[in-house]
């Protein structure tokens, strides 16, 4: 398997987590010194309070995403490792965060990171959560969130993509996959229409899958041709 990630996009969003999170924290530091030194100035330190959290928030995302290793991309291409030569897999190239493309078709993968025990409610057509971090929830970077959403927009954009890229070409379907990346989330998905796995099951899924026509096999080889075919450094 052939790996191609945009290494220029992640330290660039390492480096806006790094520089978000000190002013976030230059920022709170202001509001507690004016509450403190000038308490009748409620406006200033309500204000930089505020905006510290807000940014605050903005770090965790981005430090989590892109700063902390191992990162959604790492995780995949080593569990992913393995996989026949005819498989590439695409880390923020392609349209899409993460997309595979090989005999089995092609694969927008959505990464989750929600821990505890994770179920889908047919009745409600979404994830539910039970358990988990709750500080890590609290601040939104433990909680499942809407991952059924998030597939379907992931498969729209990779489409735009391929449209993109590739317009001539006559390719399968794509689809989407939810791929849980906390080793302590336990899944009991079944009823999803959407395939959601844990992330050490996802290689073994990917191989059962039913293989692609040789026709358009042929057109996937042309696309992974068309798309990038090396790492981007610069």
């Amino acid at each position: 398997m052939k790996i191609i990630s945009n290494e220029k996009l992640i330290r660039r969003n390492k480096k806006i987590g790094q520089y978000t999170t000190m002013a976030a924290l230059a920022i709170l530091g202001i509001g507690l010194y004016y509450s403190f030194v000038k308490p009748e100035q409620v406006t200033i330190t309500f204000g930089a309070l505020l905006f510290g959290f807000l940014l605050t928030q903005i770090g965790v995302f981005y430090g989590n995403r892109w700063g902390r290793s191992p990162r959604p991309d790492e995780l995949l291409s080593a569990n992913l490792k393995g996989l026949e030569e005819k498989y590439s897999l695409y880390h923020y190239t392609a349209g899409v965060s993460h997309l595979l493309a090989g005999p089995t078709g092609l694969w927008s993968i959505v990464t989750n990171p929600a821990a505890g025990k994770i179920t889908y409610d047919e009745n409600r057509m979404r994830f539910r959560q039970k358990g988990g971090n709750f500080y890590m929830k609290l601040f939104g970077q433990d909680s499942i969130g809407k991952p059924e959403t998030d597939a379907q927009y992931a498969v729209t954009d990779l489409i735009k993509a391929l449209r993109k890229n590739a317009p001539d070409l006559e390719l399968p379907e794509p689809k989407a996959i939810i791929v849980f990346t906390n080793a302590k989330a336990e899944l009991d998905v079944q009823e999803s229409p959407i395939p959601a796995v844990a992330l050490d099951k996802l290689k073994d899924y990917i191989r059962k899958q039913p293989k692609e026509s040789v026709e358009q096999m042929d057109a996937i080889v042309k696309l992974q041709k068309a798309l990038p075919t090396e790492s981007t450094t610069e």
